[in-house]
Formats: structure tokens, C-alpha cells, sequence
């Protein structure tokens, strides 16, 4: 991987920010003056699209929607003045989330598995949002002002790499020939962690938390890996000390007692996940039926037993499984997915779509629920609709490169032949193959020949993409 040897320099640079930490310190305008919002905006974005190219991506609606939702929420309540976030939903099962210049937001998969509460998850995400709202890349940047930016945006891909837990190749080379230097920088690194520890601290009591979720979860994860065994890369990115707990401790300890530490929609997402990163439906089945034999009131277990046994083929008991949760929660949400899901699997296409209609009169900008609306359209070829659809879910996710992909299938079946050369060139581009992006413009340029307007418009954005592409190869010089 060619790009993870200047994360070194990229770390160097993030930790060498000689603040105080003692308070949260006030922003001024040199560091703007230095890096702007808007430069840390289109940096990320530039990488961003590199990183979708390197790392694999869950791309299950209902997890990316609650990620995507529960973030927004915490951004509310936080110190984070740009809130044009942008998020990545990244396929390992290492306990890891990150925040990345320029609003970016990346999630592992293995967050889920290791945050037993929603408290608890929250209370990472809202620790990576204090890095946001510090500005801890353009404090670095401005701490080090000999490094000149296009130098910086080469730099940069790296941490992000390492951040998402990339591969153990790229720590192996952070922490090892290089781990001298670094270490000369620990102090300052840790004066960012207490910043954005303090930060976030202030978003979970915002935002209705328990800030002592934050505590918890650090002491958590402490005992967990203290006796050895490789830690997650969560801990390689944010080392947990004693120190550091117990100023998190004290600090949430301030505030009164109570708050949210617990959510029913998170035990069902976290169920997802699960199943997710279990070897088989059947050894799923047996991990979530050992959960309900021990406690039969635990209704994430039942939920992710129905989704289990829909997996394997066991489509009555899957019914039969959710049919109590959905009698007392008829209107939920995600338990109607589930619902329709195991109708489609059953292809019992008709109760599917008189679910999916019923539920859109009472959810009628979700996004898994749309999403499921294409998903039954296309499978009854009604590619017309479903193309329809995907394009009124682009206005509310125009970079999702899920829907993009879906969009270029749909324009595709429908004959919509430059249409669909147009949607998947976006998709390569939103995932970092800018030359395979261009060629596909090329080839709907061809076919739109006779059509001037449309053949500027594509000569236009051919132009941006090319941009783009520029910016990239930048970073990984």
C-alpha cells in the first residue's frame, strides 16, 4: 500500500501541538488563516474517495442510517462548527472509529461488537467529534508552518488508512521503524486525546447522555486488553491510560446523575452487526439462542434470531421468532424491515409491498425503507419505478456510492445506456478509480453525441472528475 509510509509524517505533524491542556483552548483565526474550513472540506473528500478504494464497506441501509442519524445528533450537540459530514462504514470487526479532516466520519463494524450500550457508543463517537471540533488537523498544520499545505494534502491519506484499520502492515510500520520518533511526539498526542475527551464529554451531557459512558467505556477496554493479545486499533490510535480515565471519571462525575445509556434500536443494530461478523446463520442462530435461553427478555437476541434464521432458510421460525416483538411494537420500524425482508425471502412479494407502502405513509424519508421500496420494485421489474426512485434517493444521498451502483444497474435494465454509464462513473469516482470513472464518461459522451446539452454536461463533469484525480495522485506522491 503505497500511501501508508507518509502517515508517519501525517502523525508526526497531528501530534506536534504544543497546547495546554488544562481547558479546551479558543480558536482563533490563524489557524483558519492557515487551513481553512473549506480546504480541510475538500481534502477529505479527496481522500475519502481514495480510502473508499482501499478499505472493504458495510453497505447494510439500516446500519448505515443509524450511524449516519446517531452522528447528526451528537454534531447538534457539539463544539463541531462544520457540519458537512460525510461517513464511511468500514467492514472490520477491530473496535475502531475515526474522524478525519473535513468532516469524516469512519466507523468499524467491530464498534457494534465491543460498545455494549448505546452510551457507550456514543461516548466514541462524541471523543471523535471533539477531535473535529478542535480543528486538531489545522492545529497541527499551523504548529508546523514550514510544511506547505499541498505538502499536507500528501500526507494525509495515510493516518486515515491506519485510522480505519486498514491492515496490520501499516501499523507494523507505524510502530515499528519509526516508533522512535513518534514517541518524542506522545505528549502532545495525548494533550489531543484530553482535548477531545473533554469535548466529548460536553456533547454526551448535551445530548442527553451519560457522560460517565465515556469513563466506562475506556476502563472497559483497559481491562479487557491489559493482559495481553493484540489491542483494537482503537487503542493503538487513542491509548487509554489510568491518568486519562480517571480525568474522564472525574470530569463526568460533575454532572448530575442520569442521562440516556441505553437505546432498544441500538441492541437491534448491534444485532446486525453480530450476524454480520459470525461465521454462518447457524452459528449465529446458536450464539443468539444461547443469549435468550439465559435471558428470554432480551429482545435484541430475538431480533437478531429472526434475522438468523431468515439467513438459514428457516423461514417459520424466523415468523414466529419476531412475531411477539412486532405485537408489542407494531409501528417500529426496524422490526417491519425485518418483516419484509423474510417475506421477500419467502417471496410473498405482495404482503412485502403492502408492508413497505404502510410504513412509508409513517416513514416517508427513511432511507432503508426506500431503499427496500427499490429493492421490491426491481425484483418485479419494474425498473421504470425503481430507477425513479434511485433518483429522488440521490437528492438526499448524492455521495453514496450504494446507491450510485444500484442507480447505474437500474438505468441499465431500463435502456437508460448513458444514463447508466453516467452512474457508474460516479460510483468509481466516490470509490477512487478516477481513470475507470473517466472512461465510462467517455463512453456515454459517444452515445450522447447528438444530443449537445448532454454531451457539454458530461464533457463538464469528465472535467471535475479529471480534477479530482489530480488531487488525489497529489496525495499519494
Amino acid at each position: 500500500m503505497t500511501f501508508l509510509r507518509p502517515a508517519l509524517l501525517t502523525l508526526a505533524c497531528l501530534l506536534a501541538m504544543p497546547t495546554h491542556a488544562d481547558d479546551l483552548p479558543s480558536l482563533g483565526d490563524s489557524t483558519s488563516a492557515i487551513v481553512s474550513p473549506q480546504q480541510e472540506h475538500d481534502l477529505g473528500r479527496a481522500w475519502l474517495s481514495v480510502l473508499r478504494g482501499q478499505v472493504g464497506q458495510l453497505s447494510d441501509p439500516q446500519l448505515k442510517d443509524y450511524v449516519e442519524n446517531s452522528v447528526y445528533r451528537l454534531a447538534e450537540s457539539s463544539e463541531v462548527q462544520d457540519r458537512r459530514l460525510e461517513f464511511i462504514l468500514v467492514d472490520s470487526k477491530e473496535l475502531n472509529a475515526f474522524a478525519a479532516p473535513g468532516g469524516i466520519i469512519g466507523v468499524n463494524g467491530g464498534l457494534f461488537l465491543g460498545a455494549e450500550t448505546e452510551g457507550q457508543y456514543a461516548a466514541v463517537l462524541a471523543h471523535e467529534l471533539g477531535h473535529l471540533s478542535q480543528r486538531h488537523f489545522a492545529r497541527g498544520v499551523e504548529a508546523q508552518q514550514h510544511m506547505q499545505i499541498p505538502l499536507m494534502a500528501g500526507l494525509l491519506a495515510g493516518v486515515v488508512m491506519a485510522a480505519a484499520g486498514a491492515g496490520e502492515a501499516g501499523m507494523a510500520t507505524i510502530f515499528g521503524t519509526q516508533a522512535a520518533a513518534i514517541q518524542n511526539q506522545l505528549g502532545f498526542s495525548r494533550q489531543n486525546e484530553a482535548e477531545a475527551d473533554r469535548a466529548g464529554i460536553l456533547t454526551l451531557q448535551r445530548a442527553g447522555y451519560d457522560p460517565r459512558n465515556m469513563p466506562n467505556m475506556f476502563e472497559r477496554l483497559a481491562k479487557q486488553y491489559q493482559y495481553g493479545g493484540r489491542p483494537p486499533e482503537f487503542l493503538l490510535t487513542h491509548p487509554v491510560t489510568e491518568s486519562r480515565i480517571a480525568d474522564t471519571r472525574n470530569r463526568a462525575e460533575q454532572s448530575k446523575p442520569g442521562g440516556k445509556e441505553d437505546s432498544q434500536v441500538y441492541q437491534y443494530m448491534r444485532a446486525r452487526a453480530q450476524l454480520i461478523y459470525e461465521d454462518s446463520p447457524g452459528m449465529a442462530t446458536k450464539r443468539f439462542r444461547a443469549r435468550l435461553d439465559e435471558n428470554p427478555n432480551d429482545n435484541g437476541a430475538r431480533y437478531g434470531l429472526a434475522l438468523s434464521l431468515t439467513k438459514a432458510g428457516q423461514l417459520n421460525e424466523a415468523r414466529d421468532t419476531l412475531r411477539p416483538l412486532l405485537a408489542a411494537n407494531p409501528n417500529d420500524l426496524t422490526l417491519n424491515l425485518a418483516e419484509m425482508d423474510l417475506d421477500i425471502t419467502n417471496n410473498r412479494i405482495p404482503d412485502a409491498q403492502k408492508r413497505v407502502e404502510t410504513m412509508l405513509a409513517q416513514y416517508p424519508d427513511s432511507y432503508p425503507l426506500n431503499q427496500m421500496r427499490i429493492n421490491l420494485l426491481l425484483k418485479q421489474n419494474r425498473n421504470a419505478e425503481a430507477e425513479k426512485g434511485l433518483n429522488q434517493l440521490l437528492d438526499s444521498r448524492p455521495h453514496d456510492p450504494d446507491v450510485w451502483s444500484l442507480v447505474a444497474d437500474a438505468r441499465g435494465l431500463n435502456g437508460n445506456i448513458v444514463g447508466s454509464y453516467q452512474a457508474r462513473a460516479e460510483y468509481l469516482a466516490l470509490t477512487g478509480d478516477y481513470k475507470g470513472a473517466e472512461q465510462q464518461l467517455e463512453f456515454a459522451k459517444r452515445r450522447a453525441a447528438d444530443n449537445f446539452p448532454l454531451a457539454s454536461r458530461i464533457d463538464a463533469r469528465e472535467k471535475e472528475i479529471r480534477d479530482q484525480a489530480r488531487m488525489a495522485k497529489d496525495m499519494m506522491r
